[in-house]
């Protein structure tokens, strides 16, 4: 069985031993650099390895790309390559930040062409609540290689979203949360505020109370009335610095809402070129 969106805990218990199965702890904290580093060597999935956000599933930033830059693609296969993922394993990210993370990950490996990757529902907590084996011993790695096909149609630049923001083409979600959307307490980035048109979906807002995902029904329900008539395809997703815009992006595919896109380089790129207009409040 391939694993495309979610994998639950009791699932990915009876493949840890499965050698096509590659688990990636992606844990992180915005606010402490090597939080996510720390917590792995404390304590983590047997077996998995480690991915950084900033040094893994971050390439260099310009000043002008946005906090969290995508890395080239034969980059990230590399990287990927020398953990031991080739084009065929099952790939399961987690993390303790309700899939957030996690879901950066998975958006990557489908943007390099990998269909068999999933984000564990609950992440490291549910795993630890469920009493599942924890390790604190790196994982045995053999490297392999991998063979990137990377679809540059699974996302737009800048250009494409101050051409359709707002408008019937094009529906631009941001996932921060409704006080970072509306302009206040900002304080990851320069300016505060949203690109004018945007709609707002808080990436918590697709989980539930003990930090597993939603029903797809319920996260098909919601979504539809966002999209207020219009297909999936006509979405864009964003955020801070394209990291929570990939939770939403995986809701809706979890829902089954297939074919949206993800503005990487989301507002922290936005607000680096200040001609670009800035919104505040609801509308």
């Amino acid at each position: 069985m391939t694993f495309t969106t979610l994998i639950d805990v009791s699932a990915l218990a009876a493949h840890l031993d499965d050698p096509n199965f590659v688990v990636c702890d992606c844990r992180h904290d915005l606010a402490n650099y090597n939080a996510g580093r720390a917590a792995y060597a404390q304590s983590h999935i047997p077996g998995a390895r480690f991915l950084h956000l900033d040094e893994d599933l971050s390439g260099p930033k310009t000043g002008v790309n946005g906090r969290h830059p995508l890395p080239h693609a034969i980059t990230f296969t590399l990287r990927l390559a020398a953990l031991g993922i080739d084009n065929r394993k099952q790939v399961v990210a987690y993390d303790d930040a309700g899939g957030v993370f996690a879901s950066r990950l998975w958006w990557m490996l489908r943007w390099v062409g990998h269909i068999p990757v999933a984000v564990l529902d609950g992440g490291f907590t549910a795993w630890t609540q469920a009493a599942q084996l924890v390790s604190t011993e790196p994982a045995v790695v053999n490297a392999t290689t991998y063979n990137p096909n990377p679809d540059p149609r699974m996302m737009v630049d800048a250009r494409v979203v101050a051409g359709g923001a707002g408008g019937s083409v094009l529906r631009l979600i941001d996932a921060r949360s409704p006080d970072r959307f509306r302009g206040e307490n900002e304080t990851l980035d320069p300016v505060a505020g949203h690109i004018p048109g945007a709609l707002n979906r808080f990436f918590k807002q697709n989980l539930r109370d003990d930090g597993r995902f939603k029903s797809a029904a319920d996260l098909r329900q919601e979504f539809a009335t966002l999209l207020d008539g219009q297909g999936p395809g006509s979405v864009v997703h964003q955020c801070g610095s394209g990291v929570t815009a990939c939770h939403n992006l995986l809701a809706m595919e979890t829902a089954g809402l297939k074919g949206s896109r993800l503005y990487p380089g989301s507002w922290s790129e936005w607000v680096s070129d200040r001609t670009r207009p800035v919104a505040r409040g609801n509308a």
